[in-house]
């Protein structure tokens, strides 16, 4: 369920996520194919760039709620985020092509690659509160940072979703290309890319993230410390029940959520 191609002559791997039938939804056992994938590519000495898209017109939307359920408790949140921290440190060049829906993960995981492009179709969404939960890949912080703090706000406490278009005037993507010419547009920049001389790519990458990797790396273990620990509260049960029972959810059960927030 997840496919890699490589190009010897361009230097590029592409990491697709390919369950279709599923809108690309996630699973355990492929967030672990993924980690392999990019840690593969980390290693490669002829792959420049990598490339990460999804199959028949989704990126992904997000976890698999059905096989998220059947996991361990202590385990829910851990490839998910072992999937992050591989993306967050990878040395190379990471490219997202988004095409149709890219849900929860599948937006956060932007803040992560270094650029992003999109078709007309693309649309994200951020419904981590709508499922009594928190953000994670550090996106509290990093989405403020590249959008401000009242939209990041809005995106964050209401989950609505938002087009390619308003991405763009976010900064989460770099441009929008039309479905007809989508890959090869992303293939011909990562081909241009890793025509570059790989030393020195690496070593601007280096110090983009040098900064703020202290930074993401806390923020990350805040989120999933958080995360955890809503995963075993009453609005998480809520919305996952209402998600099996395809009704709206009620929230206004009780206050004990309200109590549910750990040390940190």
């Amino acid at each position: 369920m997840i496919e890699k191609h490589f190009s010897a002559e361009d230097g590029v791997l592409q990491i697709t996520i390919n369950r279709p039938e599923k809108k690309n939804a996630i699973t355990f056992e492929m967030y672990e194919a993924l980690i392999g994938a990019l840690r593969d590519a980390a290693e490669r000495t002829d792959v420049f760039v990598v490339v990460i898209a999804g199959k028949q017109a989704a990126f992904t939307v997000g976890n698999d709620l059905a096989n998220f359920a059947e996991w361990p408790e202590d385990d829910k949140a851990t490839a998910a985020w072992r999937f992050l921290e591989a993306l967050s440190t990878h040395p190379k060049p990471v490219i997202a092509a988004v095409d149709g829906l890219a849900i929860g993960i599948g937006t956060t995981m932007l803040l992560h690659c270094d650029l992003a492009y999109a078709t007309p179709n693309a649309r994200f969404q951020l419904p981590f509160v709508s499922l009594g939960l928190v953000p994670e890949a550090a996106s509290s912080i990093l989405l403020p940072l590249l959008v401000g703090r009242k939209i990041a706000g809005n995106l964050l406490f209401t989950g609505e979703p938002f087009t390619a278009e308003e991405a763009f005037s976010f900064g989460l993507l770099n441009d929008i290309y039309s479905v007809e010419d989508f890959l090869p547009q992303v293939m011909k920049k990562a081909k241009q890319i890793a025509d570059k001389p790989a030393t020195a790519i690496q070593a601007t990458k280096r110090l983009m993230t040098y900064g703020l990797s202290d930074t993401v790396n806390r923020q990350m273990e805040l989120e999933q410390t958080s995360f955890n620990h809503l995963l075993k509260g009453p609005d998480f049960a809520e919305a996952f029940s209402a998600f099996r029972e395809r009704r709206k959810p009620n929230f206004r059960h009780s206050s004990e959520s309200a109590n549910l927030e750990p040390n940190q």
